[in-house]
């Protein structure tokens, strides 16, 4: 399909529509069943940059934070990821075996167990309807395909476009969040959005341990996919044919 709005960003990566389906694709990358190992954000990553599609069912997401990210509702379960995500468990990384590396001393995102469940505590669980997830690239979406989200990978520049295009038919400033959550999990801080009568933007992938995966400057913004098409209906006109977006291009 044809975009105004990604056309004047100029992107480096494609952006990726998320789509929910009861309908098992017939190719595309995918975990092996019961796998506990594979990054749902690394699949978003070679989606955009491979221009492959990826799907996920509830017995091949990765790791519990991706099931959580993707919908799937609260994958954690038993899993220690207050642990994880703060100052670790010795006993917890010891029932692990080899998985338990980083268990042992924790991530550190959190200052203690206390404080990462009340972040658990905090997400917009979400279990969705349908049995699929599918991440498309946009080069090969289609009139008939339905998505809840679209994902914007963007350098600085590109980010301020997408934040100033999600207020400018509004004037509230209030429509974009920058929630801290695994590199995935803007997914479901997009769906919170989506049920909202007017939904906002997500920036993104503040995950340190999945920053690796992309360039140092990218972030992502996340966007119901009804959000996108007010943008894009609103691209004549506005500053992205003006002189100052013109001058910023330059340096892309």
């Amino acid at each position: 399909m044809n975009s105004k709005l990604i056309e004047a960003l100029r992107l480096k990566m494609q952006p990726v529509a998320v789509i929910h389906t009861d309908d098992k694709p017939e190719d595309g990358l995918h975990f092996k069943e019961g796998s506990v190992r594979g990054c749902v954000a690394a699949m978003l990553v070679s989606s955009s940059k491979k221009n492959r599609l990826a799907y996920f069912d509830r017995k091949s997401y990765g790791c519990p934070g991706g099931g959580t990210g993707l919908g799937f509702g609260n994958c954690y379960g038993h899993f220690p990821i207050d642990c994880l995500l703060s100052t670790g468990s010795k006993e917890m990384a010891s029932q692990m075996g080899p998985a338990g590396s980083l268990m042992l001393e924790g991530e550190r995102f959190y200052k203690n167990p206390e404080l990462a469940r009340k972040w658990v505590d905090s997400l917009p669980m979400t279990d969705i309807p349908t049995q699929y997830v599918v991440f498309k690239p946009w080069e090969q979406l289609t009139e008939q395909d339905k998505p809840e989200l679209l994902i914007f990978f963007a350098n600085a520049d590109q980010l301020s476009a997408l934040v100033v295009m999600a207020d400018y038919n509004r004037g509230t400033n209030q429509h974009v969040t920058a929630p801290f959550g695994a590199a995935c999990q803007s997914i479901l801080y997009g769906y919170a959005e989506a049920k909202k009568e007017n939904p906002g933007g997500v920036i993104g992938f503040f995950d340190i341990s999945q920053r690796s995966i992309v360039d140092r400057e990218t972030l992502t913004f996340t966007v119901p996919f009804r959000l996108f098409q007010e943008m894009e209906a609103n691209v004549e006109d506005s500053f992205l044919e003006m002189h100052a977006w013109k001058k910023l291009q330059e340096r892309q």
